[in-house]
């Protein structure tokens, strides 16, 4: 990032996401599965909040799976290149929550996952960094 700071304050933002990497993952699940043909496994990172960082090929998709569940805003902007891979999935799902709830759980979960060192900064960060993260996405929602 040019900015590693900023980077590291904004975590979360669709820009310190690999999206390119994203895009190529949706394209794989999307390639047909021949019957009976033996394919490789796909694999998908996934984030650890206690370890405050993505863990690279954490999930393991087999050709035997049919249905992959995929969290997060990003499924849903309509900005390139996020944009091609929400145009790849079957189905995209919103859950509403009221956002004081979403801010109550952000705050605890940036505190027992040490994402924060306190309930101060754990507030800063779901207001100053998860909410405009979650409001730029839901603009561009379509």
């Amino acid at each position: 990032m040019p900015d590693p700071k900023l980077a590291h304050d904004r975590r979360g933002s669709h820009w310190t996401f690999d999206a390119q990497g994203y895009v190529s993952f949706i394209r794989k699940l999307r390639e047909p599965v021949s019957p009976g043909a033996t394919t490789t496994a796909i694999t998908a990172p996934s984030f650890d909040h206690a370890v405050k960082d993505p863990r690279p090929h954490a999930v393991t998709i087999l050709s035997e799976h049919r249905i992959v569940i995929i969290e997060g805003l990003y499924t849903f902007l309509s900005i390139t290149p996020w944009v091609g891979a929400g145009k790849l999935l079957d189905e995209r799902w919103l859950v509403e929550l009221d956002p004081t709830v979403a801010s109550d759980r952000l705050v605890k979960r940036h505190v027992t996952s040490g994402v924060a060192k306190d309930l101060e900064e754990a507030h800063w960060r779901a207001a100053e960094n998860d909410t405009p993260s979650l409001s730029f996405q839901l603009v561009f929602y379509h």
